[in-house]
This record gives structure tokens, C-alpha cells and sequence, in this order.
């Protein structure tokens, strides 16, 4: 997948416009729309209805949205692992276990040669993700990011 411009910290963050600015606002202009529906028609049944797949569809979309990243977050997770047990010595490796989840999401960026240094400095000074991708020095970009 060739890409025009090398992923960075700066522009790492994936937008996806039909989520991110379609059904999103159009979700949260519906649940108005319909909060305004059982306001002015309270002493009917549709409106109440109405309200009630209004509030299930912000749900929804979030799940759709949130529940796929969880699954790549694993997934992320079980590869780099596996990437720590070929990169790490002792006693690192056996330390690496200590990194939270969010660590080890963050950790995908950088390049192999990194990886010790990064994965002892987040264990020695409790690095929050966010640091640790502005520490990387060689960005490893991750193109498949749903």
C-alpha cells in the first residue's frame, strides 16, 4: 500500500469521513430531532417509539466503530509480543508483561531497532502512550488501521 506522504506522529490519527463526519453527526442530529418529536407530541406512541430508536442508533454506530479497534488492539497486542520475544533479551523480555495494553498499541510505531530502548524506558518511567510515540525516532507506519 504506497502511500504519498510517510506516516508520522503529526499525521498518524485515521479520520474516516463517512464515520467520522456523516454518521456521526447525522446520528446525534437525529436523537435531537426526535428529543424535539417527544417534547412538542408527548401524549402519542410513535414519538415515544421514535425516541427510543433514537437512542439506540448512537449506540449503534459507536459499537460499530469501538468494537473492531478492541479486536485490532488484540491482534496488535499478540503481534508485538511476538515481536518482543524475538527483539528483547533477559531480562527485559521477561519485564515486558508489565506494559499496559495502551503501551503496547503505542510501542507498534516504532522500528525494530527501538524497541529495546522504548520498551525499558515505558517500564522504567511509566510512559503514557502519547510519550512514547513522540519518542519514536524512526516511525514505523501502520497503514491498516481501521
Amino acid at each position: 500500500m504506497a502511500e504519498k506522504t510517510q506516516q508520522t506522529y503529526a499525521n498518524h490519527v485515521r479520520m474516516h469521513p463517512p464515520f467520522h463526519f456523516f454518521l456521526m453527526p447525522a446520528t446525534l442530529v437525529l436523537l435531537i430531532l426526535v428529543i424535539v418529536n417527544v417534547v412538542r407530541h408527548y401524549d402519542g406512541l410513535e414519538p415515544w417509539i421514535l425516541l427510543l430508536i433514537g437512542l439506540m442508533a448512537p449506540v449503534a454506530v459507536l459499537l460499530i466503530r469501538v468494537n473492531p479497534l478492541r479486536v485490532q488492539d488484540r491482534l496488535i497486542r499478540m503481534e508485538e509480543r511476538q515481536r518482543f520475544a524475538a527483539l528483547l533479551s533477559e531480562p527485559l523480555k521477561s519485564r515486558a508483561g508489565e506494559l499496559t495494553e495502551a503501551q503496547i498499541v503505542a510501542l507498534r510505531f516504532a522500528c525494530d531497532a527501538e524497541i529495546p530502548g522504548l520498551v525499558e524506558k515505558a517500564l522504567s518511567s511509566k510512559m503514557s502512550p502519547k510519550d512514547i510515540k513522540k519518542a519514536i525516532a524512526k516511525w514505523r507506519a501502520d497503514l491498516f488501521r481501521v
